[in-house]
């Protein structure tokens, strides 16, 4: 069965694709899929453009049409841990969407996507990567050492380092030091982007596992754009880089 591969923006979705032997390409939803291999295992690759419904909807297309039996999805992210830097990688060991909630008193009462408290409540916030496949995952890549980034592109006089922990979704871009400051403190995130919590939604609907793996491209301040757009292109082949270091054992 196929391996799905998913990346939001050009920027990632290259990264595989040059390394990829396409097999064939076809469009669905206006959604290009390209079906091949990537180090002789069997992948389809799309991108899902930027946000919760545009992931979901390829997500969805991507178990259904394409059977795929576990998808994946990296790219770039923001960093909220103050202990990460640019070039770091968080692999989500769990997903929360972060801007799922209701509003009172000027307040977002947070509860699971797809849930309303007084209409059909649950207690879960968020979704946990499989056990198996998360301790699979962790030991394929221990002792990984990745290469330290061009100082154009933020390098430290370090390699990027490889964590696990809460990787948060919304549809919002995060340009703001306060509010990266709260979706630390309040849910312990280490990074926030906008589409895996929609494919870990879509994956726990229909029954198959997922990865998310997220390189920082920015630390989600008063500066990440300026950040995103001058690291991007280098922070996406690390995480690209990852995706192929654990096909062979998906």
């Amino acid at each position: 069965m196929t391996i799905g591969l998913l990346c939001a923006i050009p920027e990632e979705l290259e990264h595989l694709r040059a390394v990829m032997n396409t097999v064939s390409t076809r469009e669905s939803a206006r959604i290009r899929f390209d079906e091949g291999f990537l180090d002789g295992h069997r992948v389809v690759l799309a991108g899902t453009g930027m946000g919760k419904v545009n992931a979901a909807v390829v997500t969805t297309l991507l178990a259904e049409t394409f059977g795929c039996r576990v998808i994946v999805f990296s790219g770039v992210a923001g960093g909220l841990d103050p202990a990460l830097h640019i070039g770091d990688v968080v692999i989500a060991d769990r997903i929360v969407q972060h801007d799922a909630g209701r509003i009172e008193n000027d307040a977002l009462l947070r509860y699971q996507a797809g849930h309303v408290s007084f209409i059909n409540p649950t207690d879960a916030l968020g979704y946990s990567m499989d056990a198996e496949l998360l301790a699979t995952v962790q030991d394929t890549l221990a002792g990984v050492a990745l290469p330290p980034l061009s100082t154009s592109a933020g390098g430290r006089d370090r390699p990027p380092r490889i964590v696990y922990g809460t990787i948060l979704t919304g549809d919002q871009y995060v340009h703001c030091e306060i509010t990266r400051q709260r979706l630390q403190r309040e849910l312990d995130g280490r990074a926030v982007e906008m589409e895996g919590g929609a494919v870990a939604q879509v994956c726990e609907t229909v029954g198959i596992p997922w990865v998310v793996i997220r390189a920082l491209s920015d630390l989600a301040g008063h500066d990440s754009a300026l950040d995103f757009a001058a690291f991007a292109a280098e922070v996406a082949a690390i995480s690209a880089h990852l995706v192929r270091r654990i096909v062979p054992v998906l």
